[in-house]
């Protein structure tokens, strides 16, 4: 699962503007990595400026975006390059290209110690993998 929180200033992004951003980072997944969209989580985390400091400064135009990978990980230098390439140009509608300071990193968590719903995903590629995709659920296998 990618675990996406995002912490951004107070009126940052309407209803419809979460959702458009969620759509775009599961976009992401489901076409780049193949996982079911029901992987993706975001959550949105709004931050008041005298509790979002940079620098030891407050902020109100700062959103700071952490990713948990737990589903897939890469060593690839060349993929991980793409990865943060593919990812900026997915965040800048929702930050630079608005206005507001953006850092993000990703961390690659185990996957051993993640469940959905009491059952321990399938290995990537396989077919049980393939039919979370399809059915966009956990299916006990």
């Amino acid at each position: 699962m990618p675990l996406w929180t995002i912490y951004h200033p107070p009126g940052a992004y309407t209803p419809q503007q979460k959702k458009q951003f969620s759509a775009d980072i599961t976009g992401f997944y489901t076409r780049y990595g193949n996982l079911p969209a029901f992987y993706v989580v975001t959550v949105f985390q709004e931050i008041d400026a005298d509790s979002f400091l940079i620098g030891g400064e407050p902020t109100a135009t700062s959103v700071r975006i952490k990713a948990d990978h737990i589903a897939v990980h890469t060593k690839d230098p060349g993929i991980r390059v793409r990865t943060r390439q593919i990812l900026t140009r997915i965040l800048a509608p929702h930050t630079t290209e608005r206005g507001l300071y953006c850092e993000f990193h990703i961390d690659e968590t185990p996957r051993d110690l993640w469940m959905l719903d009491g059952i321990a995903p399938p290995p990537p590629e396989s077919e049980a993998h393939q039919l979370w995709v399809e059915k966009n659920r956990p299916i006990p296998y």
